[in-house]
Formats: structure tokens, C-alpha cells, sequence
């Protein structure tokens, strides 16, 4: 679409400067084609042919909208218009001159002309964005505080351009990945080391603030991060798009734990969701746990006529009305202290506001603690819990039903991913008996920052000066952001299939002990203030995760971060053999017996007796 342009005077000034240029270089040509020494015969040539090649030099650049050019921030794009609006005027200066025969008439002037146009107008152009960057240096206030970058030239470059929007800081140097970049200069910015020289390169230039312009997931800004935080280096990081939004004068940013992630943090289309959810009633159970709850602020956001949360802790399902009602007060918001383990509870709740979409969060996730003692709970609330909301949905006619499950649930060697792995079985099996609701789950890590999660317990212990308690010192895990995990589940309900399982591709895992090392760094201490203490792998503990179970294999989907499971074992047969095997353990089953009958339904389960 064409936006008509305001011909204000700085428009026009600026306008008439070029077709001034442009009568300039026809005259050079003429100068230039005879070697400075025109005859008298030329000069009356010239004069009368000039008007025709300013005219049709002109109409090329207005084809080309050179005039709607900003001088002051001409860039290369610009620059290759300009060079197609000359062309275009050459052209037709040469087709003009030549349809009206000029006697006499030096043709070589005709590509001299074009080539001094493109010189004289880009030079212009070039001088005015030079004299006007120079003009704001002078201008910026005293006291910017000197910054290094960290990155390839590419990525120096465009952290650079940046920073213009960016007050109070001012690039003293590049350290490049690339040992034979060091000398370069860059935006009149000189590379002054490489990265694993990066601590001298700061004392030496007197730099305590160091901007890592590596993109997110490299391998360098994991490096950075972990090697320079809290050694004295203020480490940071460009701001996310939303701040640039939201703040009329945005600021670098300190790094954070998404930083560690070994991949870019994913970030799905909302525009379909959206549409998809738009005017639709929303249940979410578990709603006031770390996913259940950004999965109520995920849905809120899109746009739900009515959203139904659901979980059995009052308090947070308190604080979680509370929050809704302050971001969105026109909500229709409904909250149930309620648990999914009661079966006429959760049909009661489904019958009465008939959601459209049921997305079960509701779970005990906490391994060693499901491991010993409380393992019959997890059966119950996973399992029969999965049930009971799975039936409800069916019945009240839901269109889909998505369980949130986890990486856990591969392979299992506790009773709480067993219980998961279940779980997903269960989903599979109600979605037969239901074929007009769509049933699917989602795998997925470790949330950073979920209740229950490494973060909070780490930060508790870095608080009260430590030891910070580590499993073991080669025990890794995948990590996802609770956005990311959240926008996980709501894309794979839009678009799963019933049945269907899918997985996120979760990058690099993440050692557990170097974010225990990075949370002390970020908090201002040391090892040697915070020590680290490893305290051998808890019952039911795996050294690292899997993505997919023996004889499972993935497809891609739509999303080039999503692929959904095939799975190579037998459907659960029978659905009320397991409930009843369930209720029968009682209320404190032996373990033994427990697991035994847990293997016999997940034959992948493998427990450490």
C-alpha cells in the first residue's frame, strides 16, 4: 500500500538539494568527456540537453521514491534505491536524447552522467547522516558509563546500531569470538580482544559493564554467563522486545536464568490461539501451581469469555483471584477450591460451565517425595486424578483435553513419573471412548523458577549462606521458561490431534551445578562465601532425562519446535480394572506391591529396589 507523503518544506529543501546535484553531474559528464577543456559547440549542446536529463533523471528517481528518504538515517537499503532510481533515470535520459538525435552529441556523457548522480547524491546523503551522528555524540549527556561488547562482528554490529536508542552507555571496545578479528574496526569501535580474554581486556580499559550480544542460547552467552557473573563484571543483555514497547527510553538489562538455556526460548503465534480461544470457556486445573497459573494468565490474555480455575490449595487459589481480577477486572472468572480426586466434584463443575477447552495442570511432581511414603498419592491424584477430569470433559462435550505431563514420564525409574506415564495412557485410552473431545499431552523439563523447582530452593539456601546441595556434580537437566511452558500447552491444544503426545525440542541440558554457580554469582557471592555440597542422588533420581520412551520416535508438526510422539507400545485396555486396581492398594499400600503392579501397567517402568 502507498501512504501519500507530505511535501513539508524540509521535504521539499531537500528535494530541490538533489535535482541541484543532479543538474551538477550532467555538467560534470560534459567536463569530464573532454577532459576539462569543452569546446565552445558542447557548451550550447549541454545547456540545451540539460533540462531533458534533470527531467528524465527525475522521473527515475520518483519511480525509485528516493524522496521519501530521511537522510539522517540512510542506510544501505536507501542506498540500493537510490542506485535503482539512477538506473531508471539513465535509462530514460539515454532513450530521450537519443530519440531526439542531437547532432553531435557525446554518448559517453550518458553513463558518466549516471555514475556522478549516484556518487554526488549517495556522498550527500553519507555526509549528512555523518555530520548529524556527530552532531547527537556531542549532544549526549556527560557521565555515559563505558561498555564492552561481547560477540561476532555481526552481532557487535547490530548491538550497535541499537545502543543509538539505548542512553547512558558508551561502546569502548568488541571482544570478538574470533581471535583474527582483534585490530578490526567496527563503527569507529575497535575489537580489543577475544572473549577468553575478556576479564584483562576490562581492567585494562577500566570497563566494569559488559553487554553480551550473542544470541540468546549460544554457546558464547552461556560461557560469558557462567564464567563472568559475579566476579565483578556487570554482565548484560539487550531488552526483550516487549520492554522496547513498553519503555519510552529502554535500558540494558541484567542476564537472566532463561539466558542459561542452551537453545533460543521459544516463542509461539498467538494471532491463531487467539482466535481459537476468542469467546471460548476456559477450565484449568491446578491453576494456582507455577504452570496452572501462567496458563490462566496465558488464557485471560487471549481472550476467553469465561475461564473456570480449579485447585485444591485455597490460598493459592486465592492469590491467583486476585491477580486476574487486578490485569483483567472484566474477566468472567470463576474459582474452585476443589480436588481433581473427587469424581463428582469435577463432573459437577464441567456440567455446570461446559468448557470448551480443559487443560489439566493438576499434579504432585516432586520426586523424592513421591518416592517414599506418599507414592499412593501420586497414583491417586496423576492417575485416577487424569481420570476423573478426562471423563468429566468428555461428558460435558469439551473439544479438547489437554494433560500437561513431563519429561519424567519417559523411561521411568520413580513412582512419579510412572504415575505420569500412566497418565498419559489414561488420556489415550478416555479419548477412545470419547471420540468428539480431542485428548492430548505435552511433555516438557524443568520450569526455571516453578514452585518445587532447583531455583527457589537454591536461592533459600544461597540466603541463609548456604552449602547450595547439589545431587551430583555431572547431573543435567532440560529447563524451559513458565511462559514457554505455558505457550507450549496451549499450542499443542490448537493443534494436536487426539491421542497424540508432543514433545518440545529443548535444546542443550543444563548442569545442574553450573546454575548453582551462576545463582551464587548473580546474588554477589562466592563460592568460597556460598560453597556447593554434593549430596548423592535422592530415591528415584536419574543422572539425566529422556524425550522419548524404548520404541518411541517423533514427526515434525507445523511448529518447527514441536514434534509429536508415535509410541510403539499397546493401548490401556481397560480402564476400570485400573481404577479399581488403584482404590484397592488402600491407604497405605506396601511399596513393593505398589511397584510391582506399576510395572506390570508401565512396562517401561523400571524402579531401583
Amino acid at each position: 500500500m502507498s501512504i501519500p507523503m507530505r511535501w513539508s518544506r524540509g521535504v521539499l529543501l531537500f528535494a530541490l538539494a538533489d535535482l541541484a546535484m543532479v543538474a551538477l553531474a550532467w555538467w560534470a559528464a560534459f567536463w569530464l568527456r573532454f577532459n576539462f577543456e569543452m569546446p565552445q559547440e558542447y557548451l550550447s549542446l549541454a545547456f540545451r540537453t540539460m533540462p531533458w536529463g534533470v527531467l528524465c533523471m527525475a522521473m527515475g528517481l520518483g519511480l525509485a521514491q528516493v524522496q521519501r528518504q530521511a537522510w539522517r538515517y540512510v542506510g544501505l537499503a536507501d542506498l540500493r534505491r537510490l542506485a535503482w532510481g539512477v538506473l531508471l533515470g539513465t535509462l530514460a535520459a539515454t532513450a530521450s536524447i537519443m530519440a531526439l538525435r542531437y547532432e553531435g552529441f557525446a554518448r559517453s556523457v550518458l553513463p558518466l552522467f549516471g555514475v556522478l548522480t549516484l556518487v554526488l547524491l549517495a556522498g550527500s546523503r553519507a555526509a549528512w547522516r555523518t555530520l548529524a551522528e556527530r552532531r547527537a555524540q556531542r549532544q549526549r549527556p556527560p557521565g555515559r558509563k563505558p561498555l564492552l561488547i561481547v560477540g561476532t562482528l555481526e552481532e557487535a554490529d547490530q548491538a550497535l546500531r541499537t545502543l543509538k536508542g539505548v542512553p547512558g552507555w558508551h561502546p569502548v571496545g568488541i571482544v570478538s569470538p574470533r581471535g583474527e578479528d582483534a585490530g578490526r574496526s567496527l563503527q569507529d569501535v575497535a575489537v580489543v580482544g577475544a572473549s577468553e580474554s575478556l576479564g584483562s581486556v576490562a581492567e585494562a580499559l577500566g570497563v566494569r559493564s559488559v553487554l553480551v550480544a550473542s544470541s540468546p542460547g549460544s554457546a558464547l552467552r552461556r560461557e560469558v554467563l557462567l564464567r563472568w557473573s559475579g566476579t565483578g563484571l556487570n554482565v548484560l543483555s539487550m531488552p526483550v522486545a516487549d520492554h522496547w514497547l513498553s519503555a519510552p527510553a529502554p535500558d540494558l538489562r541484567q542476564v537472566q536464568l532463561e539466558d542459561l538455556l542452551g537453545r533460543t526460548p521459544v516463542v509461539l503465534d498467538a494471532r491463531d490461539l487467539a482466535d481459537w480461544l476468542s469467546g471460548q470457556t476456559v477450565l484449568v486445573s491446578g491453576a494456582g501451581g507455577s504452570i496452572g497459573a501462567e496458563l490462566c494468565r496465558q488464557v485471560a490474555r487471549l481472550g476467553v469469555a469465561r475461564l473456570v480455575c480449579v485447585d485444591a490449595s485455597e490460598a493459592a487459589i486465592y492469590e491467583l483471584a486476585q491477580e486476574l481480577h487486578a490485569a483483567h477486572p472484566h474477566l468472567q472468572a470463576h474459582y474452585y477450591t476443589a480436588n481433581v480426586r473427587e469424581p463428582e466434584r469435577m463432573a459437577a463443575i464441567a456440567a455446570r460451565h461446559r468448557p470448551a477447552v480443559v487443560f489439566h495442570a493438576a499434579a504432585y511432581k516432586h520426586v523424592p517425595l513421591m518416592e517414599e511414603l506418599n507414592e499412593i498419592e501420586a497414583l491417586h491424584t496423576n492417575v485416577l486424578g487424569t481420570l476423573n477430569l478426562a471423563r468429566a470433559a468428555g461428558a460435558c462435550g469439551a473439544a479438547r483435553f489437554v494433560l500437561v505431563s513431563t519429561d519424567k514420564a519417559v523411561n521411568p525409574t520413580n513412582v512419579m513419573g510412572a504415575s505420569k506415564r500412566l497418565a498419559e495412557r489414561v488420556v489415550q485410552a478416555v479419548a477412545a471412548q470419547h471420540p468428539g473431545t480431542q485428548y492430548v499431552a505435552v511433555r516438557f523439563g524443568n520450569v526455571l523458577g516453578s514452585s518445587g523447582s532447583v531455583v527457589p530452593l537454591f536461592s533459600s539456601q544461597i540466603a541463609r549462606g548456604g552449602p547450595v546441595t547439589v545431587t551430583h556434580p555431572d547431573i543435567v537437566r532440560y529447563f524451559m521458561t513458565i511462559p514457554e511452558a505455558a505457550q507450549l500447552v496451549v499450542q499443542a491444544g490448537w493443534m494436536g490431534r487426539s491421542g497424540q503426545i508432543y514433545v518440545l525440542d529443548m535444546g542443550e541440558p543444563v548442569r545442574i551445578v553450573e546454575l548453582a554457580r551462576l545463582l551464587i554469582r548473580l546474588s554477589g557471592k562466592t563460592e568460597a562465601e556460598v560453597p556447593i555440597a554434593f549430596t548423592g542422588l535422592r530415591p528415584g533420581e536419574k543422572l539425566f532425562e529422556e524425550w522419548l520412551a524404548n520404541g518411541e520416535t517423533t514427526e515434525p508438526t507445523a511448529h518447527p519446535r514441536l514434534r509429536v510422539v508415535r509410541e510403539a507400545g499397546p493401548p490401556l485396555a481397560d480402564l476400570q480394572a485400573l481404577e479399581r486396581w488403584v482404590r484397592g492398594l488402600g491407604a497405605a499400600p506396601e511399596p513393593q506391591a505398589l511397584r510391582e503392579g506399576l510395572r506390570e501397567r508401565v512396562p517401561e517402568y523400571a524402579p531401583r529396589f
